[in-house]
């Protein structure tokens, strides 16, 4: 990836060279990856189908690279099916847009552009139609879909297929959206013309004519005017759904105004955009239209794809439907795979708990193992690794991957300590096996001298031992030793001293000996008093 082999001029060689070299060093900061493509796409003034290979393979690079870190900047989509179809043709760009709608599926933008180039492009009716579809099922519920079934109704109007543009608007009237009325309107215009069998469902037809048939006030009138009454039935059945619409539209109305960015970008969103999002997708579930639902947490996945709150949301949605376990899987692999932070691994531990719930142990383990392979030592992963192995493989097993971990050359001393005191409790609380952990503890307590976390555990593992009349001497001996070892060897910062130390005065209070209270004002006196006298040394 760092040898690209550029096309320009020697300048323009470094100047690209320097900016690979900046993406390379990191991949997450989009201003780089913007330089670099202007950079790209202007070597030896600008690409065309005379340009060099090494220019045209540079900038190809340059762009797959950037829509496989950023697959969802549709603009970046259009922009490369453009340069491909200057530099290689009809199909070279097809094959880009087709990249680009697997990649973004609900963009609106890209499909309308995608079905533009088509139809200029080709002279296949029913091959543009075909596209238009798909997009139509992948957009159509959009509300701010209207520039997309523009498009596809100025399609039917080049053939002149009046049938087909009345069969589109017969569908767009259904539809909350922006410019609902305006479709109505044109959809009512062509009703007045259409054959009565295209205006409404042949149940309501017979329904109608039926309701017409009984009619006394219309016996005896002639064929011809009970046309004309039935039209006028069936234009007001279109009415009550014109009214549905812009009741169902009204409802959304308050969201979709408060959507100030609509499109992905990797800037932070305001809380008034991710509240508004919050209550938009409490709104659609509570209307409970699956489609629907699901449109919506699609289109929040956009604006909001690197924010893992939401995926966990649509996640738990999804798996609350029967008999989704696939859509549930497709979910969790896009946020873990492509657009959440390795550096936030909950949406990742919360896929391999669905993938062990699901029976596949080995992909759940081979999840954790990702994440560790990417951030070696996080301990909440190895927590999470060792109890699938304890539920799984048996106690051996849990203990073998805090071995294995606290063994790694590549962890730190905090770390390691840290996960000395997880293999501890995991024998103490899970197991049930306090001598053991002790042993974990005891033998292991010169190494991490300098570690909070396991000596407050530690602290913490002898104190919340039980106790009785006849064991609590021996009790009060142990947690006593731990804080010896706290004051007189730990090098833990002060501030945990002094904590540990506050259990311990409580603990004399509730559980100690007989001379517990001298012991505890001796040790406040020690712990408090030598503070308070400092500060009224600095105050004098």
């Amino acid at each position: 990836m760092a040898d690209i082999s550029f096309g320009g001029t020697d300048e323009e060689n470094a100047e690209l060279r320097k900016l690979n070299a900046e993406v390379l060093a990191n991949a997450d900061e989009f201003e780089s990856w913007e330089k670099l493509v202007r950079a790209a796409e202007s070597q030896e003034g600008g690409l065309n189908r005379n340009s060099s290979p090494q220019a045209i393979a540079s900038a190809r690079n340059v762009y797959d690279r950037l829509l496989a870190r950023f697959p969802l900047f549709f603009g970046y989509w259009k922009k490369y099916a453009d340069i491909e179809f200057s530099i290689a043709g009809t199909e070279a760009a097809e094959m880009v847009y087709e990249r680009g709608v697997a990649s973004i599926t609900n963009s609106v933008d890209l499909w309308t552009n995608y079905c533009a180039f088509k139809v200029e492009t080709s002279h296949d009716s029913d091959l543009i139609r075909e596209l238009f579809e798909r997009g139509a099922n992948c957009v159509g519920l959009d509300f701010l879909a209207h520039p997309f079934w523009d498009k596809y109704v100025e399609f039917e109007e080049r053939l002149e297929a009046q049938d087909r543009i009345f069969g589109i608007l017969t569908r767009v009237i259904h539809i909350p959206m922006h410019q609902y009325a305006r479709y109505f309107e044109r959809y009512r215009t062509l009703a007045a013309s259409r054959p009565i069998i295209e205006l409404a469902p042949s149940d309501v037809v017979a329904q109608l004519r039926s309701a017409i048939s009984m009619d006394p006030m219309l016996s005896g009138r002639g064929d011809a005017e009970l046309e004309r009454e039935l039209r006028t039935r069936i234009d007001n059945f279109h009415l009550e759904i014109f009214n549905r619409t812009q009741t169902e539209t009204t409802k959304r109305w308050t969201y979709e105004q408060e959507i100030k960015r609509p499109y992905f970008h990797v800037t932070d969103l305001d809380d008034a955009q991710l509240t508004n999002w919050r209550r938009y997708l409490d709104f659609e579930e509570s209307e409970g239209d699956y489609q629907r639902v699901v449109f919506l947490y699609e289109r929040c996945l956009v604006t909001a794809a690197l924010y893992d709150e939401f995926w966990l949301r649509y996640s738990r949605w999804m798996l609350a439907q029967p008999g989704k376990e696939e859509e549930v899987r497709n979910i969790y692999q896009r946020a873990s795979c492509l657009y959440v932070a390795i550096a936030e691994p909950l949406v990742r531990h919360q896929y391999a708990l669905f993938e062990e719930m699901t029976g596949r142990v080995d992909v759940a383990r081979a999840i954790y193992e990702a994440i560790l392979i990417n951030i070696p030592g996080h301990i909440d992963t190895i927590i999470m690794l060792a109890t699938l192995q304890l539920r799984h493989s048996g106690l051996e097993a849990a203990i073998a991957t805090y071995r294995e971990q606290i063994e790694s050359p590549s962890l730190d001393t905090q770390t390691k300590g840290a996960l000395v005191s997880e293999w501890a409790r995991l024998l103490w609380k899970i197991e049930d096996l306090p001598e053991e952990a002790r042993q974990v503890y005891q033998k292991n307590q010169h190494w991490y001298l300098d570690v909070e976390r396991f000596w407050i555990n530690y602290f913490m593992f002898e104190l919340e031992q039980p106790t009785n009349s006849k064991t609590k001497s021996a009790h009060h001996a142990r947690v006593k030793g731990v804080l010896d070892q706290v004051r007189q060897k730990s090098r833990i910062p002060a501030q945990a001293v002094h904590l540990i130390s506050d259990h311990y005065m409580n603990y004399l209070l509730e559980r100690g000996i007989p001379n517990a209270a001298k012991e505890r004002l001796l040790l406040d006196k020690e712990i408090n008093g030598t503070k308070l006298l400092r500060t009224g040394d600095r105050a004098q």
